[in-house]
């Protein structure tokens, strides 16, 4: 999808420095075409790794638009580097093949036969997005000799939104009205970007190159009568569930409903609102790493960059007491209602979770105060349901490591955190100073010795908004 969001400049040059010198296509790949049935169907090839990996793409794509933006295109890069990475556009949509009425899934999953047929893989991962799932799901169930594992993005076995009929006509009726001037994609799949004139520009052109208004609606008519919960138990594939905590086009629990159903299946809840990836490099960054450590065992190295930004340590108080107290089962439940909590405010301050610490999240944001605000906010709501947390925050420059972080900002913000009492949110005076006129408030803590610094460093308690 071929988007040109506002996203932070110095990460935006780092993906277009890549795109340009990095990964085994420079040149985009020749599109070849594979036959379903009387309808032909678009497909590439891409680097030449030890396994196959099929892209499954979400409403509607196109081939050869994606490669002109850097971000979409380091991501396939990437990708192209650990496996031998295949993409296809849905019939009906991109360079494929239109088609009258609405395609079955049925109708689908044979196309993705055919495109692996047609690039000989005989047998691959899968990656769907979105409405690429069901197919995913319905494709490893029917033939799982053809699939070695299985990956989903945002994805649902039963649309949780378009079983409304209400909510389908609406649907239809924005597509019929606004599609091809990027409104759609704006509204309901990036509504963070729905003020942001370049963005809507760019939505408005994959908008028109990849689908016409009557194909659109047909996919959405599609996915109103999907129904793969039926499906889930048969799927005995290796499978990840990576959803965004808080994306507004498929509620997480559309997510919770795969991965707790096909058996085995692990689940990734990230950051973010937004059904759409592309306007978020990190983001796909940390999906990259996901999908590669899934599929292979490990992530490789990616050459660092260095950039600002205020580093969150939080971490449980007292855990191994408060876990001998309740015991297993009651202490797993309220680590997991801990984590919601973090994970839900994360995406509500715009914060970038980093990794989970097991009882504490490693965190960054892209502004001070938001870091801040975000920090207390998790402590009030961990202590309303019995938890006390205690967080650190340390603004400066960190080394970007694919998706984990490094660096001495790293370290100070993860001592500031150790000094922390429960329920209390600690910064450095580097904090402190950054979000003058805020309207939040300090209280000074002292100069205290943090372990591996050469000197001192003022500390302070947050004490709330003026």
């Amino acid at each position: 999808m071929v988007f040109a969001p506002t996203i932070n400049r110095r990460l935006e040059r780092r993906r277009q420095g890549a795109a340009r010198t990095e990964g085994p296509n420079l040149i985009p790949p020749e599109t070849r075409y594979a036959k379903s049935g009387d309808v032909h169907i678009a497909y590439q090839v891409t680097g030449s790794g030890p396994f196959d990996l099929i892209y499954v793409p979400g409403f509607v794509s196109n081939l050869e638009l994606v490669w002109e933006n850097p971000v979409w295109s380091s991501f396939f890069t990437r990708l192209a580097s650990f496996c031998r990475l295949i993409r296809f556009d849905k019939r009906g949509t991109g360079l494929s093949d239109r088609v009258t009425g609405s395609p079955s899934l049925e109708q689908r999953i044979d196309d993705v036969r055919a495109v692996m047929d047609a690039a000989g893989s005989k047998r691959a991962a899968l990656y769907g997005i979105s409405e690429g799932g069901p197919m995913c799901l319905l494709f490893a169930a029917t033939y799982p000799e053809r699939v070695r594992a299985l990956v989903l993005y945002g994805s649902f076995a039963r649309h949780p939104a378009l079983v409304d009929k209400a909510v389908l006509e609406r649907s239809l009726d924005l597509v019929e009205r606004l599609w091809g001037s990027g409104e759609v994609t704006a509204r309901l799949f990036a509504p963070s970007t729905a003020g942001d004139e370049a963005a809507v520009r760019a939505y408005a052109r994959f908008e028109r190159q990849s689908a016409s208004p009557s194909a659109m609606a047909a996919v959405m008519r599609m996915n109103s009568e999907i129904d793969a919960r039926h499906v889930l138990p048969s799927v005995r594939t290796p499978t990840l569930v990576l959803h965004r905590i808080g994306d507004t086009r498929i509620p997480i629990d559309a997510g919770r409903e795969i991965a707790s159903h096909v058996p085995g299946a692990k689940m990734v809840i990230l950051p973010g609102s937004d059904h759409l990836l592309v306007n978020d490099p990190e983001m796909m960054d940390r999906v990259a790493g996901e999908l590669e450590e899934f599929l292979t065992g490990a992530r490789h190295e990616v050459e660092a960059d260095r950039v600002l930004a205020t580093v969150m340590f939080t971490d449980i108080v007292d855990s191994t007491r408060r876990a001998a107290e309740l015991g297993d089962r009651k202490w797993r439940a309220l680590v997991d209602r801990h984590d919601d909590i973090v994970r839900e405010q994360l995406a509500r301050f715009r914060g970038h979770e980093v990794k989970s610490l097991g009882d504490g999240f490693l965190a960054t944001f892209d502004g001070p105060a938001r870091g801040v605000r975000c920090a207390t906010t998790i402590t009030e709501a961990a202590h309303l349901v019995g938890i006390d947390v205690r967080a650190g925050l340390h603004t400066g420059e960190i080394e970007l490591r694919g998706g984990d972080i490094g660096g001495i900002t790293v370290n100070i913000a993860a001592r500031v955190a150790t000094m922390a009492d429960a329920g209390q949110t600690l910064v450095s005076s580097t904090v402190r100073d950054l979000v003058a006129g805020s309207g939040l408030r300090f209280e000074d803590r002292g100069r205290h010795r943090l372990k591996g610094l050469p000197e001192d460093m003022q500390l302070y308690a947050v004490l709330g908004s003026g």
